[in-house]
């Protein structure tokens, strides 16, 4: 059972990022401000969902939500600050863009780097923990699959429209055959 909030009394936004492991396109994190009394079935840690489900949970986050944003990350901002840092500013560009300001944030994972004057708490596997991380998980997914739904009509030898850019065997093997493209990362290890 996901808990509804860390302090009852504040105004708490979760955090979370998608896309951190892939070999292509962006990070996309989103931020999620949800109602006290926010209640729906079925939310969880986006990776313990299917598309489908996924798809049916987005809408209901979006229009229960107080507040929600989503933002990315490209792969040469990726590529120039690594990873880590990228996810960090994709976090920060959704908070950044939300209609409420939160007095917590709630940030899936071990590490985070501060945002203006908002304390923040870290929460490993907070994505299956706390709601309001759990549904910026579901945001961040939909929005990132999305886009690698598009970027595979430009691409489509990569297979990003079922790898979604993660280092499947035949993404690699894709590599191999046709160089690497504008939208892989650089920095990263794009063949073992």
């Amino acid at each position: 059972m996901l808990k509804p909030f860390f302090f009852a009394d504040k105004i708490e936004a979760g955090c979370d990022e998608a896309g951190r492991g892939c070999l292509a396109g962006p990070v996309v994190a989103a931020a999620v401000i949800l109602p006290s009394k926010f209640i729906l079935t079925g939310l969880n840690d986006s990776k313990k969902l299917s598309a489908s489900q996924r798809a049916d949970l987005e809408p209901q986050i979006k229009s229960q939500a107080l507040a929600w944003a989503i933002a990315e990350v490209s792969c040469q901002e990726i590529d120039r600050l690594n990873i880590l840092n990228a996810s960090f500013l994709a976090m920060h560009r959704a908070i950044q863009s939300l209609k409420i300001v939160p007095e917590l944030l709630l940030i899936d994972g071990n590490r985070f780097n501060s945002y203006k004057q908002i304390p923040h708490q870290c929460v490993i596997k907070g994505d299956a923990e706390y709601c309001a991380i759990a549904a910026a998980s579901v945001l961040a997914k939909t929005a990132r699959d999305r886009i690698m739904e598009q970027l595979h009509k430009c691409y489509p030898q990569y297979g990003w429209n079922s790898n979604k850019g993660y280092p499947t065997k035949k993404h690699r093997k894709a590599i191999a055959e046709f160089g690497s493209c504008l939208q892989h990362r650089n920095s990263f290890t794009l063949l073992p």
